[in-house]
């Protein structure tokens, strides 16, 4: 049986396990949210710090591929109504530490954070820079789009500590890049990364997507080729995630314009052939680093994290998310804000954090977590040791017999390793362990395709 045809069925990405469908239907009381807050903020500030994810919606055009929570509008009188609730939203925060937290990591993501103006961007971090302490070994990072990232963008997020960018890129196809909306050409790109490196900054990610409408063999190549003369420091190579009964911006084009199954799949590995030619080594599910890179680092040692903000080299347990629909992580707990900008604002003028979703993870959900973690980040996992068996193991044991049948999984009693060939297929691996999903399969499609 052709193992693609098999494999490719509706699953999660597992940016979270369980995975946000998965989580308490019910709004978490504020108390016991805080409490799981400022519990890990106590337990870890000391010696791990916190990480802070900042979500900046604002776009002035739809990308029609994009699954983010956004709002699009060419009126810029949002940007400091927006970025004061972001630091009111803080301010709740700080007043529940009440020790000064250690800041190891933030991340601007979208949207568009160059959307923002620069001058607005720098009353942003320094507000929340302001009443924190910065580690030693910190890193800042932004998302950005080429064509609207000065030099002004660069020079004073580097001033403010940023010393990674990733810039959405998806493909250099005109005509792929004229139907998902994404029109930028190489030259704007080619100018963005001169300019950082120029600078300073010592990691810039590129972020492609594969599976888009109208996408060839031809055209991959051709993007990759012009990829590679610049040769960022990572790149991220996601699989498009066909969802328009999510977001209906998608329905631009139709399934017929996609390429699906094996013709997808050869997109990949077309990708990551033409990525180990330039010296880009697989690091994770979709991306690649080259070895001078502090992620590719991080996987040596097996010390590579995976969290809502994507794969770091770092960790820290308690992450925060501000502003509308970021989410939050305790590792015990998450939490996820507002998604509407109206019903963010009105919580935060009445002084309450705005969480509108959670999850308290039970004691076999850490077991899980941990275990597709592991899978994530190292291509593997065991369950040798007593606290990291559950009764879902054995459900999953049994689960990765047909997948060693089929030759994707080395697997014994107490451990599995995906094979380097296979690893495709990594997410139908963590969806063995998935005891959520294996116990409540979705009556409707909730998913994109794994492979």
């Amino acid at each position: 049986m052709n193992l693609i045809k098999k494999y490719n069925v509706a699953g999660p990405r597992y940016t979270s396990y369980p995975t946000v469908p998965y989580w308490d239907t019910d709004v978490p009381e504020l108390p016991d949210w805080e409490h799981a807050v400022k519990f890990t903020f106590d337990e870890t500030n000391a010696s791990d710090g916190i990480s802070i994810y900042i979500h900046l919606p604002f776009c002035e055009s739809l990308c029609t591929y994009c699954g983010c929570n956004t709002r699009i509008t060419k009126n810029h009188s949002v940007e400091p109504v927006y970025l004061q609730a972001v630091l009111k939203e803080w301010k709740l925060y700080l007043n529940l530490f009440k020790d000064k937290p250690r800041i190891k990591e933030i991340h601007l993501g979208g949207g568009t954070p160059t959307f923002f103006l620069p001058d607005n961007l720098k009353v942003l971090i320094e507000g929340v820079l302001s009443e924190a302490i910065v580690c030693n070994d910190a890193e800042f990072s932004f998302e950005a789009h080429p064509n609207n990232t000065t030099y002004q963008h660069l020079k004073t997020l580097f001033e403010l500590g940023f010393k990674r960018l990733s810039l959405g890129i998806q493909d250099f196809d005109p005509k792929v890049q004229e139907i998902v909306n994404r029109v930028q050409s190489f030259e704007s790109v080619e100018k963005v990364v001169n300019q950082a490196r120029n600078i300073g900054y010592t990691s810039i990610n590129f972020d492609l997507i594969y599976g888009l409408p109208l996408q060839t063999r031809k055209s991959v190549i051709d993007t990759i080729n012009k990829v590679n003369l610049l040769l960022p420091d990572r790149i991220a190579f996601y699989s498009y995630a066909h969802v328009p009964w999510i977001k209906p911006g998608q329905r631009k084009f139709t399934e017929r314009d996609l390429p699906v199954d094996e013709e997808k799949r050869a997109l990949y590995e077309i990708g990551k052939e033409k990525f180990a030619e330039c010296g880009y080594v697989e690091i994770g599910m979709d991306h690649f680093s080259l070895k001078s890179d502090t992620l590719y680092k991080a996987s040596e040692k097996g010390k590579l994290h995976r969290n809502f903000m994507g794969y770091t080299h770092s960790y820290s347990k308690l992450m925060v998310g501000l502003g509308v629909s970021s989410i939050s992580d305790t590792w015990n707990a998450f939490g996820q804000n507002e998604k509407k900008v109206e019903a963010y604002y009105e919580k935060i003028n009445k002084g309450v954090l705005p969480i509108i979703k959670g999850h308290f993870l039970t004691s076999e959900d850490l077991i899980i977590r941990q275990h597709i973690l592991n899978l994530m980040c190292k291509f593997k996992t065991d369950w040798s040791n007593p606290s990291s068996q559950s009764s879902s193991i054995y459900r999953a044991v049994k689960l990765l017999a047909e997948m060693e049948k089929d030759k994707l999984i080395e697997f014994d009693e107490s451990s599995v390793k995906i094979k380097k060939t296979s690893r495709a297929f990594i997410r139908n691996v963590c969806m063995a362990f998935d005891a959520r999903l294996l116990d409540n399969k979705p009556q409707s499609q909730l998913f994109s395709s794994v492979v």
